[in-house]
């Protein structure tokens, strides 16, 4: 009987979503050892023991897998963020591939071809946002970072492999500023303190540089010397922000923004479109990753010139913009005010006459446009992580588009959705699985799917 403690030798045989490996006792029991990669013989500690299920801890590697590599990075398996730099990116990317196709296949019940995965030209520097919480260690010194994996202990890091360099340079010149005036940080237990995270955006074409502060409260004190310091060391600095959080939440950026330098908002190119990007506004993390998804999802909506084009949770119009030129009309809908008037700016930028956002709940607004008659042709669905859910298929399948095209961040609420649709009538007729966030457990997908005759 296996107990906690307990030293086992263990074959790791597949992996889970989330990065951990899954080798089987000679019972059958499952047991789960993160830092493990499939092929690894392993001395195994047993941590926990459940009745169908076991965790476990590498103790010993006795035989290493052949997709084994040496990580890279010093923080790796301390922050909650890359869970793939012990294996082979080739590795990495057939595990993904295999989520996506388990997923579809047994929580969807849809059997359809899985294309193979798009995979990164550039697994590392990839990352255009970082959201960094800002703390104290015990003896007082400032820390930024990232949260420990299930916990909101903050793990310092200087540099992250993911994030472009001049990204570090914002971080040394934040805590030394910090540390030097004696900045009170925030203390998520007690709500008091002032300097909460910080957030960094970066537009690779235009090369522009966003700095902001989420702060409980309106600023912080020598904020000019702080701007003087983050000018000097940072030429392509666009503007720097201020943003207030004073709620006592896990929610990152409070709703009032103050513009301490620049104009508040930097510009981008994705698919030959530009987009202006505030703190609030919505921009897929991996820019070139999202160009070849996006094309992806353009080729499946087979655009001729006459359809109709409903992209709902469009975010600042990304998805639509960039296929407005193949169709009659696009409506885009989405529920963050914020996001709508971006992607208003954003068709007026890049000369879009044939668009029109509406500021609504995806379902809510899919609704209002069934009864107003309106028949989109092909609608673009890029709901979170918590997926579309079976009240917008149903109001989708209602509205009876020829094709619909959903882009996915989780391929478990992908499947679920890909099951409602099949009970309505629409087929799936293939999966491409994306790998947006390299090193990561996330894996992004686009389906097409058609309505049967």
């Amino acid at each position: 009987m296996l107990k906690k403690n307990d030293l086992i030798q263990l074959k790791i045989t597949s992996a889970t979503a989330e990065g951990s490996g899954v080798g089987r006792t000679e019972d059958g029991l499952a047991v789960f050892v993160p830092m493990s990669a499939i092929g690894d013989e392993l001395t195994v500690r047993i941590l926990k023991v459940k009745k169908t299920y076991a965790f476990g801890k590498l103790e010993e590697i006795i035989t290493p897998s052949p997709a084994r590599i040496e990580p890279d990075c010093p923080n790796f398996s301390k922050c909650g963020g890359c869970v793939w730099r012990h294996i082979t990116y080739a590795e990495e990317c057939r595990i993904k591939e295999r989520k996506v196709r388990d997923a579809v296949e047994r929580i969807g019940g849809i059997q359809t071809e899985i294309k193979p995965i798009i995979a990164c030209d550039r697994t590392d520097r990839y990352r255009n946002k970082a959201q960094l919480p800002v703390g104290k260690d015990r003896d007082g010194n400032v820390q930024i970072g990232f949260y420990s994996f299930h916990s909101h202990r903050i793990v310092d890091c200087g540099d992250c492999a993911l994030q472009p360099e001049q990204f570090a340079e914002v971080i040394k010149i934040t805590r030394e500023f910090a540390q030097k005036y004696d900045v009170p940080i925030y203390d998520e237990t007690t709500g008091k303190g002032r300097l909460r995270h910080l957030y960094i955006r970066y537009a690779e074409i235009s090369d522009e540089l966003m700095v902001c502060y989420v702060v409980n409260g309106n600023g912080l004190k020598h904020e000019d010397i702080l701007l003087k310091n983050l000018r000097e060391a940072l030429p392509n600095l666009k503007t720097v922000i201020f943003n207030s959080n004073r709620e006592k939440t896990n929610v990152i950026l409070g709703s009032k923004n103050r513009v301490a330098y620049g104009e508040g908002t930097i510009e981008d190119e994705l698919c030959g479109k530009r987009f202006r990007i505030s703190p609030f506004s919505f921009w897929q993390v991996n820019r070139a990753q999202a160009e070849k998804l996006y094309s992806k999802a353009r080729e499946y909506a087979n655009l001729s010139g006459s359809e109709n084009l409903l992209d709902l949770y469009c975010g600042t119009g990304t998805i639509g913009l960039t296929m407005a030129d193949g169709c009659a009309s696009l409506i885009g809908v989405e529920i963050i005010p914020d996001a709508v008037r971006d992607a208003e700016l954003n068709a007026e930028r890049n000369g879009v006459k044939n668009a029109r956002f509406i500021c609504a709940d995806a379902p809510a607004a899919a609704e209002q446009l069934r009864q107003e008659g309106v028949s989109p042709d092909v609608v673009i669905l890029d709901p979170p992580r918590k997926g579309c859910g079976e009240e917008l298929v149903e109001t989708v399948a209602k509205m009876q588009p020829e094709r619909v095209v959903y882009v996915s961040c989780d391929p478990a609420t992908l499947a679920r959705d890909l099951k409602y649709f099949a009970e309505r009538g629409y087929v799936t007729r293939e999966v491409t699985p994306c790998d947006m966030f390299s090193r990561t457990a996330h894996v992004e997908s686009v389906a097409l799917l058609t309505r049967n005759p």
